[in-house]
């Protein structure tokens, strides 16, 4: 047991002497390192502060244009988007797109469908997104007088596992009252009746819809 206090000190001179070694090895090394990490950990967060800043900004940029167009100022509101799709940052850029295809769709319907076009063919764009731009597109060419390829489009949206499919029934079913078709109207308002994930808004006008479907063409008296 004498001896215990000796052991214990010669185990730790040893042991300080092997620090002492790996120091004089890898001591330049070891600096380094922690140098890389702490650099690393100010640039982490340098970054997530500049990002956080230039998405701020965008915000603000978006809510000014946004009240531009509530105010009825499309050309500006337009060009807003337009400046914020070029330079913001890529969730601002995706949504002023399609604000910039929107406020063109107002006075061009053409101009504004060939903008959701666009969107629609862009691959970086997710593929859910890509089928509400073919939605919009769609929709301000029916509104417009075309028939054949904008319905076309929108059938294709209508099937039932696509998430816009409500919105698209509701569109084609509108669009064949409008010219007379009550039997295409009633295929899809029916469509709509039966979707378990309707949304009850929609059910609520579907009400009116299928009246109108079934009540058929009304024939003026004199």
């Amino acid at each position: 047991m004498a001896t215990d206090p000796f052991l214990r000190e010669v185990d730790e001179e040893y042991r300080r002497e092997q620090i002492a070694n790996l120091w004089r090895k890898f001591g330049g090394l070891i600096l380094a390192l922690a140098f890389i990490v702490v650099a690393g950990i100010g640039g982490w967060r340098y970054w997530q502060y500049s990002q956080l800043q230039r998405s701020e900004a965008a915000a603000m940029r978006f809510e000014d244009a946004l009240q531009l167009s509530r105010e009825q100022k499309s050309d500006e509101a337009e060009k807003a988007f337009a400046a914020l799709a070029a330079d913001g940052p890529p969730g601002y850029r995706l949504l002023a797109r399609f604000r910039v295809a929107a406020e063109t769709g107002q006075g061009d319907a053409e101009g504004g469908a060939k903008a959701f076009d666009a969107l629609a063919a862009d691959t970086t764009v997710e593929a859910t997104l890509r089928d509400l731009a073919r939605l919009r597109a769609a929709t301000l060419r029916l509104a417009a007088g075309e028939s054949g390829p904008a319905a076309a489009e929108l059938e294709r949206i209508a099937t039932p596992t696509n998430p816009w499919r409500h919105s698209a029934r509701e569109i084609l079913g509108l669009a064949a009252l409008k010219r007379g078709d009550f039997e295409a109207a009633t295929r899809w308002f029916d469509q709509m009746a039966v979707d378990r994930e309707t949304p009850q808004g929609l059910r609520g006008r579907l009400e009116i819809y299928t009246a109108l479907a079934a009540g058929g063409p009304v024939t003026a008296t004199p």
